[in-house]
Formats: structure tokens, C-alpha cells, sequence
């Protein structure tokens, strides 16, 4: 990974994109669009999934207090109808559109630029893993998606989402065989697919 201060001399105004829920089987996708304020630094920064809970809190607030954020939305009815890679796309586009006017370049995580036609966005494979404004952005987007699940855990409790965050762990399969699946559940995700085929 390398510094701040390093990428800012590989690019100019670095805008870092990442997003967060592409495995869930419940819950939206949530992307996020981060730009360092100058001078900020962060040593041990990493991709979201690579460091702990209480490392990504400690982070987090230090990213929010020294970087501007923005935050795009594909919702479960978009993923169902889009799919999940270009639903994915679609929240980072709108993460993106939320800076308004950018001069600089677009560090994205991925193989796949959101917008084609604009030759200031950059695909970087593992990019979360080598751009610490990337691997910001995937930070302020894990965090912020799973406190939006532990909140929609309280109107739905049979499905422990402030534990798996909606992901398909055991429990939670043969709870939704149990309790039946929710506005919040993707049911163009092969496992509800499946269990709802067999109804």
C-alpha cells in the first residue's frame, strides 16, 4: 500500500471509489466517493475486509473528520432488476455525481469503469489494496453499510443481521426458511431464488 502522499504525486486530485454488499444475500450495495484532504496521512490503512471491526471504527471516524465523502445507493429492487455488478456501478456513479464538479482523476475499485466515456476514471484490480484513497472510501462504505443492517435488524430479528450483515451464513439460510424473506432480501441471489422456487 502506498501513502497518501504518494498517490497524490501519481495523480492529481485523487477521488478513491469502492463500494461495499456485492455478496449479501440481503440489504443494498453501498459505494462511497472519498478525497483526502491535503496532508492527511494514515498508517496501516487497508481494504475494509483486511482489518478488524475495532480497526475500521478507529479509522473510520479519522477518515470522516479529514476527507470529503459522498455516498451512492443501488437499493435490493435495483439489484434484482440490474444485477449485482451493474447495480454496483450504478451506486458508485451516483457516489461520484454526489462531488458535482471533479478535475482529477477516478481511482475505482475493480476491473470496470462506471462510465466509459470518461477518460479520468481508472479500473484498478485490488486497488483497495495498493490506494489508500480506495481503501478508504471501502472503510467509510463497510462501516456505514453494516450499521445500516444492525439498524434494520431491529424491525427484522429473525435474521441476525447486525452479526452477518445479511451475508448467507448458515443461520441465516435456514432462518429464511423458517421466517420466509423480506423487502430487504434478493430474491434474484440463487439461494432465496432456490428456496422460493420450492414454495
Amino acid at each position: 500500500m502506498i501513502t497518501f502522499e504518494e498517490e497524490k504525486k501519481i495523480y492529481k486530485n485523487t477521488i478513491g471509489v469502492d463500494e461495499v454488499g456485492r455478496g449479501p444475500l440481503a440489504g443494498p450495495v453501498i459505494a462511497v466517493a472519498l478525497l483526502a484532504n491535503n496532508n492527511f496521512e494514515m498508517k496501516d490503512i487497508n481494504d475494509s475486509k483486511k482489518i478488524s471491526k475495532k480497526n475500521r471504527d478507529f479509522f473510520f471516524k479519522q477518515i470522516i473528520n479529514n476527507c470529503d465523502c459522498s455516498i451512492g445507493i443501488a437499493s435490493v429492487d435495483e439489484i434484482d432488476k440490474l444485477n449485482i455488478l451493474h447495480a454496483s456501478l450504478l451506486a458508485m456513479k451516483r457516489a461520484v455525481d454526489a462531488f458535482k464538479l471533479i478535475n482529477g482523476t477516478i481511482l475505482v475499485d475493480g476491473p470496470y469503469s462506471f462510465d466509459k466515456s470518461k477518460k479520468n476514471i481508472i479500473p484498478k484490480v485490488k486497488g483497495d489494496q495498493q490506494f489508500p484513497s480506495i481503501a478508504a472510501a471501502s472503510i467509510v462504505a463497510k462501516v456505514l453499510r453494516d450499521n445500516l443492517m444492525s439498524l434494520l435488524a431491529k424491525k427484522f430479528p429473525n435474521y441476525g443481521w447486525e452479526k452477518n450483515a445479511g451475508y448467507g451464513t448458515q443461520q441465516h439460510l435456514l432462518n429464511i426458511k423458517k421466517f420466509g424473506i423480506t423487502s430487504f432480501h434478493r430474491k434474484s441471489f440463487a439461494p432465496i431464488h432456490k428456496i422460493l422456487s420450492l414454495k
